[in-house]
This record gives C-alpha cells, sequence and structure tokens, in this order.
C-alpha cells in the first residue's frame, strides 16, 4: 500500500495534521507533505474534504500472479533434525504440485542438515533451499523470517505451506507481513481449485462448528500453516533424485534483537502425545488432578501417552502439552482411549482421524460415542482399574 499527496488539490488548509495520530504530516510551501513515520493508517484520507489524499493499494495483476510457481514447504528442525510434520507437508505439497504441474521444493534453516535435506528429497521434493549457519541451529523469529521472506522475493514460489506448531505460527504470520499476502491458520484440508487455480484452504470455524475454505486470489504467494497430524506424511523413496540449493547469509540476515540463552525439555514419564500410537485422554469426568495417575498407569502398560481435553488442562489438573483438540494439539494414533470425556466438537476436531477410538464414559448420550468405534458405558473409576490388572497379568 501507498498514500499520495495530490498537490492540484491541497489547498494547505491542515486539516489532515490534526487527525494524523502519529504526526506524520507536515506542510511545506503550503502544501501537505507524508513523512516516513507514516502507518498508513488511512485517518487523514477521511479528514480531507477536497480529496486530496489517496490511499493506494498495490494489487499484483495477473501478469505478475503469472511469474509465481512453485509449491514451497518450510521444513522446521529442532536439535538438527528436521520435523514429522514437514515430511505430512510434502505429502500435501506433492499432490499440489502435480495439480499445478510445478516443482515441489522445501526450505531448511539451522545448521548441520545436509543428511537431513537428502531425506526430504527422498520424501518428495524435487529442490531443497538450505541455509545454514552456527548462528541458525536454534529457531529465533527474525532472522529466520528475515531470510526466508528475502529467498520467497527472489524465487517467488506460488504456495508456501508450514506446520501450525509453536515455530510455525511464530515465523510464518512475520514472513506474510513482510511480503504482504494473505495467511491461513490452522488448516485441516488443502486442494488446487480445478478452474482457477486457487489454493484452496480449509480450516474449522466458529468453534469447530464450520468448515470454512479460504482463498487468495489477488496476492502471493498464497499461504498456510497446517495443523500436525492431519495429513498422512509422505512415503520416503530413498532411489528419489534432487536438488540440493546452498543459500548464504551474510551478517545483516543474522541480525536480532533476541538470543536464546537455554531450552529445557519438559520432563515426562510417558512420550510425546503428536507421535505417539497410542493415546489415553482424560476429560472433567476424571473428577480432580489425583485420578490422572490411573491414566498414566494405562498409558505405561500400553507404551503409550497421556491425553487430555481442555477442560482438563483449564483446571490445571494436567500441563497445556498434554493437551488434545482445536486449541491444542491434533493427534493421529493408532488407539485413542478417552476417559471422562463428554466429546465437544473441539475436543473431536483434534481426535477423530485416529484409526481406533475407544470411549468410556457413564452417560450413554454423550457425544463421544458418535465417533468412536468401540463405546464402554461404565464409571471410569470401576472400568480402568480392573483394566490395568487385566492388562499387567497379560503381560506376566
Amino acid at each position: 500500500m501507498g498514500i499520495e499527496i495530490i498537490r492540484d488539490k491541497c489547498i494547505g488548509c491542515g486539516l489532515c495534521l490534526k487527525a494524523c495520530p502519529f504526526g506524520a504530516i507536515a506542510l511545506e510551501e503550503s502544501v501537505a507533505v507524508i513523512k516516513d513515520s507514516c502507518t498508513l493508517c488511512g485517518a487523514c484520507v477521511d479528514s480531507c474534504k477536497f480529496q486530496a489524499i489517496v490511499l493506494r493499494k498495490q494489487h499484483r495483476g495477473a501478469e505478475g500472479i503469472g511469474e509465481y510457481r512453485g509449491v514451497w514447504v518450510f521444513a522446521e528442525q529442532k536439535k538438527g533434525k528436521v520435523q514429522g510434520v514437514a515430511f505430512e507437508l510434502l505429502g500435501a505439497g506433492r499432490k499440489l504440485a502435480a495439480a499445478r504441474d510445478t516443482y515441489l521444493a522445501a526450505v531448511a534453516i539451522g545448521e548441520g542438515l545436509e543428511g537431513e535435506a537428502k531425506k526430504l528429497i527422498a520424501s518428495g521434493a524435487d529442490r531443497v533451499f538450505l541455509i545454514e549457519n552456527s548462528s541458525l541451529g536454534t529457531f529465533l523469529d527474525e532472522p529466520y523470517a528475515r531470510i526466508l521472506a528475502r529467498l520467497i522475493r527472489e524465487q517467488k514460489p506460488e504456495i508456501v505451506l508450514t506446520g501450525a506448531t509453536a515455530i510455525g505460527r511464530s515465523l510464518i504470520p512475520r514472513v506474510a507481513a513482510e511480503l504482504e499476502t494473505g495467511l491461513t491458520a490452522d488448516c485441516t484440508g488443502l486442494e488446487i481449485d480445478p478452474e482457477k487455480g486457487l489454493l484452496l484452504q480449509t480450516r474449522p470455524a466458529f468453534g469447530g462448528n464450520i468448515m470454512a475454505t479460504i482463498v487468495t486470489p489477488e496476492h502471493r504467494p498464497q499461504m498456510a500453516t497446517v495443523r500436525h497430524k492431519v495429513m498422512k506424511e509422505a512415503v520416503p523413496d530413498p532411489a528419489r533424485v534432487g536438488e540440493i540449493v546452498r543459500v548464504a547469509v551474510g551478517p545483516e540476515d543474522l541480525a536480532s534483537r533476541t538470543r536464546m540463552l537455554s531450552s529445557v525439555d519438559e520432563a515426562s514419564a510417558t512420550v510425546n502425545i503428536a507421535d505417539a500410537d497410542l493415546i489415553v485422554s482424560g476429560g472433567r469426568g476424571l473428577k480432580g488432578p489425583e485420578h490422572f495417575s490411573l491414566l498414566t498407569e494405562l498409558a505405561q502398560v500400553l507404551g503409550g501417552a497421556v491425553g487430555a481435553s481442555r477442560a482438563a488442562v483449564d483446571a490445571g489438573w494436567v500441563p497445556y502439552s498434554h493437551q488434545v483438540g482445536q486449541t491444542g494439539k491434533t493427534v493421529q494414533p493408532k488407539v485413542y482411549i478417552a476417559c471422562g470425556i463428554s466429546g465437544a466438537i473441539q475436543h473431536l476436531v483434534g481426535m477423530q482421524s485416529s484409526d481406533v477410538i475407544v470411549a468410556i464414559n457413564k452417560d450413554p448420550e454423550a457425544p463421544i460415542f458418535k465417533v468412536a468405534t468401540y463405546g464402554l458405558v461404565g464409571d471410569v473409576f470401576e472400568v480402568l482399574p480392573a483394566l490395568i490388572k487385566r492388562l499387567k497379568e497379560r503381560k506376566k
């Protein structure tokens, strides 16, 4: 966007100076002049009675949009290992690239990632943009966003995807704002419109009660974050051949007003719920934090992880890292055991893609039974101890 003073219409009345909340307008030779501190808020436009101030939107026309091609995936990494969500995005990106008859690329930023770049190629990437520097081993918002935005300007991809993780949610809005393009958050579905070629970005809205499909018709790239475990990981093919493009960075790219002092991994007796094949989750029906020990014991016997509904997390019974649902983590285990969870739509959004769902609830009308593969109407305080005892006996 940009702002313009039409000199032939401006009479130097000063109304715009009074209207500007940032003091970003001055009078020079009886004509208004816009200062660099202007935020493009538009207050001056409304105040001018002579239509001498115009706020212009800079749309990319059809010709400019046609220059953009390619589907990109940001390959999030932690401690030198690309995270699973990147391989899920490559699986989805491969389909989008085929529909657009274009290439699929991954962008990996960090340190010592050449081996990981080869894994990205094996999982479907035709090209990997590899940015390595000792200062980039740990994620920092400013340098990562600056580097990614610069690379997008140079290469002009049509679509950019990243995981709806803590890192993705911190990084990609900065990039979208820098590029002045749209961003759809927490997508659960991605398709290409066969007629217009636009990316159809589907996400839950109004508390998960409806599914909204969003498009970005006038700006590029089309950008979206996608929830972890919503899509299947790409099946790797070690024989695939691709190109690794090394991108150099300078001191200006690495500048940051913050730095990472240290990080502490949360200690847990069970595995991460996002990667677990079996999850035992508890809700308000457990009545208190002390009863989550039953879930922990069952999860340990089965080799799974402990999850929770938002109600249990909000009550302070378990940490947020265990929350499953629209405002927590999306999971896709082989088996999901819901204990004392009613099944609100916000929770179902996060776990209904599980292969097998087992529901235990004393209310036969609980919504969780509508999505359950197996349902058991009963008191969790009677069912869980009996189940744990039987499983331990079988193990012996």
